[in-house]
């Protein structure tokens, strides 16, 4: 973890959960089987008109879903904590020429938590679930992926382990571990972390701070110092047991994650000529922290033979603070191959 910028940069709580609730996995507007918006050559959305939502299930497991625009496709998955909306500010930019694809990972969001039965995080097992969900979508072709923080780590393994389905990578202040090492007891870990968030939720702790610790960390990672996502959305979405639960299994699972794509980049190569974009927050502060991150960012730009790119002023959520850049990292880095 390199300051406040690894796992823990963008979290949220939650808790007692209502899956049947507005918006919820369970609500009449649920699809179930495989499936989402259809008809992606409509008119692009706006803020007016934002893509109605959709649940689509993959391996069992409603997820939360968002597409609209028209284009070649992109997908933009959040950070720790993250949920759908952070990426509503960039969304506009790019629906006029491309198909933008939002989704929720389980427990976040809207989505559904999975069964405690189910493996722990992976960087595998999530670009596998992103393949699923494309094919479920009716969008087999090459994607363009942006990934925020340790999303960072979902979408490069996608692009080394799906080459065929990658048309350009961005890493928007990727969470960056120069010599990780997975940590003893993966199951023991995930068990822990599933009783904490079990325990904290008997006891209403996420349903009372969930929504004011998201609060207080997004104004924390932008340096405009305010979350800029809808009120009502946070409190629905960070209330919930799920959610809580999704971050704790993730933020345990870390450094394995990032252990785990060190050994891929070892034996699955990024597609030759892929379009690669890091693109790094710069808050303007100029003192040894921000210049730790930057050298970072650089480094991991050098190692995956990525375009370097700098914004500022912008803190870790730099949704918020330049949706402009993101967009634009996204359009020239998706005008590569596929």
């Amino acid at each position: 973890m390199t300051g406040d910028r690894g796992p823990t940069a963008n979290g949220g709580a939650g808790g007692p959960e209502d899956p049947k609730g507005p918006g919820g996995p369970d609500s009449p507007g649920g699809l179930e089987g495989t499936g989402g918006p259809g008809n992606h050559e409509g008119p692009p959305a706006s803020r007016s008109g934002p893509a109605p939502a959709a649940f689509v299930r993959i391996d069992g497991v409603p997820l939360h879903v968002r597409v609209e625009g028209r284009g070649p496709v992109c997908l933009l998955t959040g950070g720790l904590g993250s949920s759908w909306f952070d990426w509503d500010l960039v969304v506009p930019f790019l629906t006029p020429y491309r198909t933008v694809v939002r989704y929720d990972r389980p427990g976040y969001g809207l989505s559904a938590p999975e069964p405690a039965d189910r493996p722990v995080p992976t960087a595998a097992g999530e670009a596998g679930r992103i393949r699923a969900l494309l094919d479920a979508l009716g969008l087999p072709g090459r994607c363009t992926l942006a990934g925020h923080s340790l999303a960072g780590f979902h979408v490069e393994a996608f692009a080394r382990l799906h080459p065929g389905r990658t048309a350009g990578l961005v890493l928007l202040d990727g969470s960056v571990e120069p010599d990780p090492r997975p940590r003893p007891a993966p199951g023991l870990r995930d068990f822990a972390a599933r009783a904490t968030a079990a325990a904290a939720t008997a006891v209403a702790v996420p349903y009372l701070l969930g929504p004011t610790v998201r609060r207080t960390v997004a104004r924390a990672t932008t340096v405009r110092h305010e979350d800029l996502a809808p009120a009502p959305l946070v409190r629905h979405c960070y209330r919930t047991g799920r959610s809580l639960r999704a971050l704790l299994r993730e933020n345990t699972h870390y450094l394995d994650m990032a252990a785990e794509l060190a050994a891929l980049r070892g034996t699955a190569p990024l597609p030759a000529g892929l379009p690669v974009t890091v693109l790094a927050a710069d808050d303007g502060l100029s003192g040894p922290r921000t210049e730790e991150w930057l050298a970072a960012q650089r480094g991991l730009a050098e190692l995956l033979g990525a375009e370097y790119r700098r914004t500022a002023p912008a803190g870790h959520l730099l949704m918020f603070d330049r949706p402009d850049a993101v967009a634009s990292a996204v359009l020239d880095t998706s005008r590569g191959p596929g």
